[in-house]
């Protein structure tokens, strides 16, 4: 078998592989596999291992770890381009030589991948990003609820500002700038970076944008404290008063009115008292069941005194709340919100959301005696977590009985040391 002379050898290598230019790189030839892949230790320099079945195919390994598949070749012009292909890891070795394969069938007929795509990153703009996460993200995967909100955030709040940027151009000083726009409204702040963060990714894994690029990087968001008022006795007084003067006094339609019972009496979620339906209702074991909510189906215990208040209602359409003029309709939130405005104000309760009274349900369980996982299955909530924000209730009811029975046996101390 006839063998090339080491120059002659070298010099093949260095034409084919341009990038290749220390005897270490020459070395490093081999076909490219998992556990090969895996075994490679970054060095203080990026190292480049090249593929022996597939001229041009390689893989990068930077510094700091990050292993990327990428393609070396010439254009029509005899130009050297590299084009990265995906990191290691989201890619296996066949899938990315795959990808090299294909795209070295493009240069064959005359394409130019890499500058093909930095065009098309030009070429993208937010806005066009914006829809297309809602249509291949947020549409498929998330609640309508959730969607409709990406959709306020996009429309309100991010669109204006970056919508006629493109894709590729946009910077950390953009989101910094969008971000301090919004401090006024902090949740929403970091609601808009939120998504924006999540838009990034998918821009990465759509090739709108190079690897590891996303903007959002190191960008801190506003603190939230978690918002948990509920209503005490003297207040749950003044509310109970606020809906019977409104009621009698015709201030406030009774099936909103209804409805604020409902949530306080259910621990329920709005967007679930509003979905309540008769057929959904079992009178007998006491339940409805909800075919779908925030956390999937879901089955709402009912109190009695829960079950009075439907069982008062005069049925009018499918809906246990409908709307207040056309009863084939739920309730909307709007009128719900209207009616809790009106109520909060007869009964002094400024600055308590709809939301509270869920927070309500939840607190007085918790300090009535009632276990953490008990109180979150009444509330559905699917993380335990969620439900640990009421726990300093139960320790105040801990500590109370601690108090309660620690002083008996005090007292039952003096009275035996004095007789």
């Amino acid at each position: 078998m006839r063998r090339f002379p080491a120059r002659l050898r070298s010099e093949l290598l260095t034409s084919a592989y341009p990038e290749l230019t220390r005897k270490s790189d020459f070395e490093r030839r081999m076909r490219l596999t998992k556990r090969i892949i895996d075994a490679l230790s970054p060095s203080a320099t990026d190292t480049f291992v090249w593929d022996s079945e597939t001229r041009g195919f390689g893989l990068r390994v930077k510094p700091s770890g990050k292993k990327t598949y990428f393609l070396q070749y010439r254009n029509k012009q005899g130009r050297s381009r590299r084009l990265a292909l995906g990191p290691h890891g989201v890619l296996t070795p066949d899938e990315a030589r795959s990808m090299a394969i294909i795209r070295l069938a493009e240069v064959k007929h005359g394409e130019d991948p890499a500058t093909s795509r930095r065009a098309t990153r030009r070429a993208a703009k937010m806005t066009t990003l914006c829809d297309r996460y809602l249509k291949e993200h947020a549409e498929p995967h998330k609640k309508a609820s959730s969607v409709k909100e990406d959709k306020r955030l996009i429309e309100n709040r991010i669109r204006p500002p970056l919508g006629t940027l493109s894709v590729e151009s946009v910077t950390r000083a953009d989101i910094l700038k969008l971000q301090h726009s919004l401090s006024k409204t902090p949740y929403e702040a970091n609601r808009a970076v939120a998504l924006l963060s999540k838009a990034f990714n998918l821009a990465e894994a759509w090739g709108l944008r190079p690897d590891g690029t996303n903007p959002t990087r190191h960008v801190k968001r506003f603190p939230e404290k978690k918002r948990e008022g509920f209503l005490d006795r003297d207040e749950l007084s003044s509310l109970g008063e606020a809906l019977r003067e409104a009621e009698r006094l015709g201030e406030v339609h009774p099936i909103p009115i209804t409805g604020l019972r409902l949530l306080l009496l259910t621990g329920c979620r709005v967007s679930e008292v509003l979905a309540f339906e008769w057929s959904l209702i079992d009178w007998e074991a006491g339940t409805i069941r909800l075919p779908d909510s925030k956390t999937g189906p879901k089955t709402i215990h009912l109190g009695l005194p829960a079950l009075d208040v439907l069982s008062n209602i005069k049925r009018q359409g499918r809906y246990v709340l409908t709307a207040v003029l056309d009863h084939k309709k739920p309730l909307s939130l709007h009128t719900l919100e209207k009616a809790w405005s009106s109520i909060r104000k007869r009964a002094k309760l400024d600055g308590f959301r709809l939301h509270d009274l869920r927070h309500t349900f939840a607190s007085w369980a918790v300090m009535g005696g009632q276990s953490l996982p008990i109180t979150g299955a009444l509330l559905g909530h699917s993380e335990p977590q969620t439900t640990q924000r009421y726990a300093h209730l139960a320790n105040e009811k801990l500590r109370e009985a601690a108090n309660d029975i620690t002083g008996r046996l005090a007292l039952a101390l003096i009275t035996a040391n004095s007789s």
